[in-house]
């Protein structure tokens, strides 16, 4: 396995990391999203949804440690990234021109420590129940987990889909940013389709921006009710 690590340590090889582990990120907040769109069929349809990948049992963690870990990965390798041109650049330009690179890759390390930090809490609040146990331990009138009320709950304090809302505007600019870029980083340019490839960042992002801002918008206006009955 030392070749995997000498090849992990290059830039080159921690490049490669980067574009593989955030292309199955990617694909995981994909699914994720349309996942918890499922709050628009109402209550029976999200906790239908919720039981099954609860029946999955081991293999649940197991994939929630497999994200962690691509996570981990993903994180480390940015860092590692980020000090080595920093080291390679020990005095920085005296002339910034913003206009050279995009917005959303100059705020990628920002934007990267924003989102570790949102996904703590995501994972405090509606994966272990730490920010809110009460509206965690609730269940419906079938004696399952209330997903769709404790959404419905956490997203009708205003402070909190807020939060939800401002943490989607850093993942959008890395997708943007990212989802582009991995096919450059993997060697799947080409002039043919270069310009479509570029296109695919902003378009996939901004979706997946308005689908997951939608929920806790339809939440905050009224749209996806609290069920009142079986509570």
């Amino acid at each position: 396995m030392g070749w995997v690590r000498h090849a992990y340590n290059s830039t080159i090889g921690m490049k490669w990391a980067m574009g593989l582990t955030g292309a199955a990120l990617f694909l995981f907040v994909l699914v994720h999203m349309l996942g918890n769109l499922q709050m628009y069929l109402g209550p029976d349809a999200i906790n239908t949804y919720a039981e099954k990948l609860q029946h999955m049992g081991g293999l649940l963690w197991v994939a929630r440690a497999g994200l962690l870990t691509l996570f981990a990965l993903h994180v480390a390798s940015a860092i590692r990234l980020t000090l080595l041109n920093r080291a390679a650049r020990p005095v920085a330009y005296q002339v910034v021109t913003p206009q050279v690179s995009a917005y959303a890759a100059r705020t990628m390390m920002v934007g990267g420590i924003v989102l570790l930090t949102f996904v703590a809490y995501h994972l405090a609040h509606f994966t272990l129940g730490l920010t809110d146990p009460a509206n965690f331990a609730l269940h419906d009138a079938k004696g399952r987990h209330d997903v769709y009320a404790m959404v419905v709950l956490g997203f009708r304090q205003p402070v909190v889909a807020l939060l939800y809302i401002v943490a989607m505007v850093p993942l959008v600019l890395h997708l943007q940013h990212g989802v582009s870029s991995v096919f450059q980083t993997l060697g799947a340019n080409h002039p043919r389709y270069n310009r479509l490839l570029r296109a695919a960042g902003p378009v996939l992002g901004t979706l997946i921006f308005v689908g997951n801002v939608s929920i806790p918008l339809a939440i905050l206006v009224g749209l996806i009710p609290y069920p009142v009955a079986g509570h």
